[in-house]
């Protein structure tokens, strides 16, 4: 029930044998959980490139006669949330940019900290934005590089880029993809009827029958074209810095990353939660869905038997429809229902992966003892979020962020529980198995892998 949003998801393929823009449809909607305001693709055939996109979920954007009109063996595809630009049509992606080359298309999953000095660069040269969105910036940029080839471009540009940017680009003929030197957004490399995919997350490639075979590097470019596959070192990775978030919240429970299988983690999530707040209860239950591995866990470990005591209608997805007076009066019923012959007279424990705002979270504690729990106790699979992401993740402004102005026990109390428990840092680390130096835990720490200008936050949001 996390009120995060995640910028975006990314997917490309050069694949001759295939349809490639049937392919990138089916991989989008693999990753429709990491953006729902917009998609699109790009698609080229060694002569020019094609591209459609529109506002709306994968399902709504595009049917049988674009995909038809989406010709080619590469193709790029992208779904949005937005962070840098507002949430309209003319920042969708993938963004399209001419060049003496030809045309470039980029799709982008992040967002970086020094777009206004290298947006001013591009405007004192001439350049003109269509768009309000970084990846602009970014497509600009490597567009109007020295270089006598497209891989010499990019490579030019990349250095120059601070912050978190996974991207997928087509020219005309050939693929690129590329990490930030830090790995905070994830990216990784499949084979497919003897092409290439490259993805957000493992779980597209598993959807269109892809094989895993690695995930980037940091600071790596991947060139694909008829000649095959080449790896550049693109930018030196001195430090990594991976979302901490994409384990407790961002990534489907069925990626892995980091060879870590995200619902195994978010499960041991649940175990550290146990043994660190523990309570005697009747029942434990997820907020669905995100929360269901973490409860699992809680469960196995405190003995305390699972089950379901909120139903999400998961047909709410995104709407462009605004529910009348009566239904924003009853706000999360139209995501939640909940079932008071499993609650009733019963001691629960209530297992979310996070209190952002601190504005859905008693709404929910409502329904649930309206519906009959005798006790509410609240368990958080992550730590409290004090500060906030700069790095392509709406958490909005410090101020908004209730951990960063109440202590666990005001929120407690303001969120309407008798107990509430967050993980520690050091259980949280445990539970995906890796070492601390491997994540940006910027959120919980205020301790941030790149420079924040002090502007930034309030830049940001202006822009959305």
């Amino acid at each position: 029930m996390a009120e995060l949003h995640e910028a975006c998801g990314v997917f490309g393929i050069f694949a001759p044998e295939v349809d490639v823009a049937r392919m990138t449809f089916f991989g989008l909607y693999a990753l429709q959980h990491r953006g729902q305001e917009s998609a699109g693709i790009t698609t080229g055939d060694g002569k020019e490139l094609r591209t459609f996109k529109s506002m709306g979920l994968v399902v709504q954007v595009f049917n049988e006669e674009e995909l038809g009109f989406l010709k080619g063996h590469l193709a790029i595809g992208h779904t949005r949330y937005s962070t840098t630009g507002s949430s309209k049509v003319c920042n969708a992606q993938p963004i399209v940019v001419d060049s003496d080359l030809g045309q470039l298309a980029l799709g982008h999953n992040g967002n970086l900290v020094n777009t206004v000095p290298l947006a001013e660069q591009l405007l004192a040269r001439g350049e003109l934005f269509e768009s309000t969105t970084d990846s602009e910036v970014i497509a600009r940029m490597i567009a109007s590089s020295p270089g006598l080839d497209w891989e010499s471009r990019i490579l030019h540009s990349l250095h120059r880029f601070q912050g978190a940017y996974s991207l997928v680009m087509v020219t005309r003929d050939t693929l690129f993809a590329a990490r930030d030197p830090l790995g905070v957004r994830p990216l990784c490399l499949g084979r497919l009827n003897g092409g290439w995919v490259v993805a957000s997350e493992t779980c597209a490639l598993d959807t269109v029958g892809a094989e895993f075979i690695r995930e980037l590097y940091p600071g790596e470019l991947v060139v694909i074209n008829g000649d095959g596959i080449r790896t550049v070192k693109a930018v030196e990775s001195h430090q990594r810095a991976l979302c901490i978030f994409e384990f407790i919240y961002f990534a489907r429970p069925d990626s892995a990353i980091n060879e870590r299988l995200v619902y195994l983690a978010r499960q041991e999530m649940g175990r550290h939660l146990a043994r660190e707040y523990p309570v005697e209860a009747d029942l434990v239950i997820p907020v669905p869905d995100s929360a269901i591995p973490a409860a699992t866990g809680y469960s196995l470990e405190s003995g305390i038997p699972f089950g379901e005591g909120l139903i999400k209608n998961r047909y709410i997805g995104r709407t462009f429809i605004q529910p009348d007076q009566r239904l924003r009066q009853v706000g999360v019923r139209l995501k939640f229902n909940p079932l008071p012959e499993v609650l009733r007279g019963k001691r629960v424990v209530v297992v979310d992966d996070s209190i952002v705002r601190g504005t859905t979270t008693p709404p929910v504690v409502n329904l649930l003892r309206k519906a009959g729990a005798r006790e509410v106790h609240m368990r958080i699979s992550a730590p409290p979020m004090r500060f906030p992401c700069y790095l392509g993740v709406d958490t909005a402004r410090q101020s908004e962020l209730i951990a960063a102005r109440m202590s666990v026990d005001e929120i407690r109390k303001h969120i309407g529980v008798d107990s509430l428990g967050y993980l520690s840092l050091e259980g949280l680390l445990d539970s995906v198995g890796q070492h601390q130096s491997r994540f940006c835990r910027a959120c919980f720490t205020g301790s941030y892998p790149v420079p924040v200008q002090l502007e930034m936050e309030k830049l940001v949001l202006e822009a959305s």
